[in-house]
């Protein structure tokens, strides 16, 4: 398997979220990996959530990558489609002022109506920086191929599973919440690429630079 790399030093990282607790169910173990492998200024944006919410993401945030800024919009959970032009200015907005190196937001192919708005709409704003698409386990059993990995060690995939627990206790009692949905997707993400965990992504355009 051929491993790619991100370029050295400090990495400007823009994690964008339909919902508090998208990015750190889908993403968190890799985070935890980049936080403690480099120096990391990282933004976390989320386009809905409830007051409560917004401060159990605030929370998650720190709780991942400490010294995070995070963001928040007032749009409606669920109906995103129907403001349309309001999710594209809150994308805009943000594009004026951050130039990420590495974007992470929810997949074109995601069944979730929200989800999948937020993914059509930042590779329009963001065209140079590297864009992953995460996934996220749900009922609609929308989960298919990815085409890049990142590793997360045994410590930090129990370490995502507990701090999403501590960090959203308002979804603590969902059916499907639970340590063993979380690591068993990054178990079997991690068998596909030779690991004990990973987490999965999907690149859609990217550029391979040849050297000598």
């Amino acid at each position: 398997m051929i491993e790619l790399s991100l370029p050295a030093g400090l990495l400007e990282v823009l994690c964008v979220g339909a919902h508090p607790d998208d990015i750190e169910i889908a993403c968190g173990g890799t985070l935890l990996e980049l936080a403690a492998a480099r120096e990391v200024r990282a933004t976390f944006v989320m386009l809905t959530g409830s007051p409560e919410r917004r401060l159990e993401a605030a929370a998650a945030a720190e709780a991942f990558v400490p010294g995070s800024e995070v963001r928040f919009w007032d749009l409606p959970d669920g109906r995103l489609p129907a403001h349309w032009g309001e999710v594209k200015a809150a994308i805009e907005e943000l594009a004026s002022s951050l130039r990420p190196d590495l974007v992470l937001c929810p997949s074109k192919t995601d069944s979730h109506q929200d989800h999948r708005l937020v993914a059509e709409l930042v590779p329009t704003a963001w065209r140079d920086a590297l864009v992953l698409e995460y996934e996220i386990p749900k009922w609609d059993g929308d989960l298919g191929r990815v085409t890049h990995y990142v590793p997360v060690s045994a410590e930090n995939a129990r370490r995502k599973v507990s701090l999403l627990t501590t960090s959203y206790p308002s979804q603590v009692d969902r059916d499907w919440w639970d340590d063993e949905t979380f690591l068993g997707l990054m178990r079997l993400r991690g068998v596909e690429c030779r690991q004990q965990y990973a987490e999965g992504f999907v690149i859609r355009k990217a550029v391979l630079t040849l050297g000598e």
